[in-house]
C-alpha cells in the first residue's frame, strides 16, 4: 500500500512560488557575478539586485552589469520557470515580478520612480513570459488546458 500525502491547492501554489522565488535570485546573483568578471567591476555590493538609483549611463560600468543581469536573470528564470510550475509560467512571472518590487521598495527604503528601472524591469518580464510560456507550450503541448469554446 502507498502512503498518499494530500497537499492543499493554495500550498502547492505557495511552495512553487517559494522555489520559483528562492530560483530567481539565486539566478540573479550567478549572472550578477558573471556579468561583474565580464565586465571588471568589483565595486557592486551585496544589495545590488535592488539598486534602482543607480546612474543609467552607457558609460557607467556599475548599470550596465545590473541593467544585463536583470534582463538575463529574467530570461534564465522564464525558462527555468517552466521545470517548477510546467505551464503557468506567466503567473509566477508576475507574481515573482510584484515581490520583488516589494522586496525592493523595502531594502531601499523607498517605492522605485527611475524610469530606466521600470522599463528594465517590464522588458525583463515579458521576455520571461514570452520564453517561459514558448518553452512550455513546446514541452507540454500535449497536456495544455485549453479551454472549449464550443458551447460558449
Amino acid at each position: 500500500m502507498a502512503l498518499q500525502v494530500r497537499v492543499a491547492p493554495s500550498k502547492v501554489v505557495l511552495q512553487n512560488l517559494l522555489v520559483c522565488l528562492i530560483l530567481f535570485y539565486t539566478v540573479y546573483y550567478v549572472s550578477l557575478s558573471i556579468c561583474c568578471l565580464t565586465l571588471k567591476v568589483c565595486e557592486l555590493d551585496f544589495l545590488a539586485p535592488f539598486d534602482f538609483k543607480i546612474n543609467p549611463s552607457w558609460i557607467n560600468a556599475n548599470y550596465k552589469v545590473l541593467l544585463f543581469s536583470t534582463e538575463v536573470t529574467y530570461f534564465v528564470c522564464g525558462l527555468l520557470f517552466v521545470l517548477v510550475v510546467e505551464e503557468w509560467i506567466w503567473d509566477y512571472a508576475i507574481s515573482v515580478t510584484i515581490l520583488h518590487i516589494a522586496i525592493t521598495s523595502i531594502v531601499m527604503l523607498e517605492f522605485p520612480s527611475t524610469s530606466h528601472w521600470w522599463a528594465a524591469l517590464g522588458s525583463g518580464l515579458i521576455s520571461m513570459i514570452c520564453g517561459g510560456q514558448t518553452l512550455a507550450y513546446c514541452l507540454f503541448k500535449d497536456n495544455f488546458i485549453s479551454p472549449d469554446l464550443d458551447n460558449f
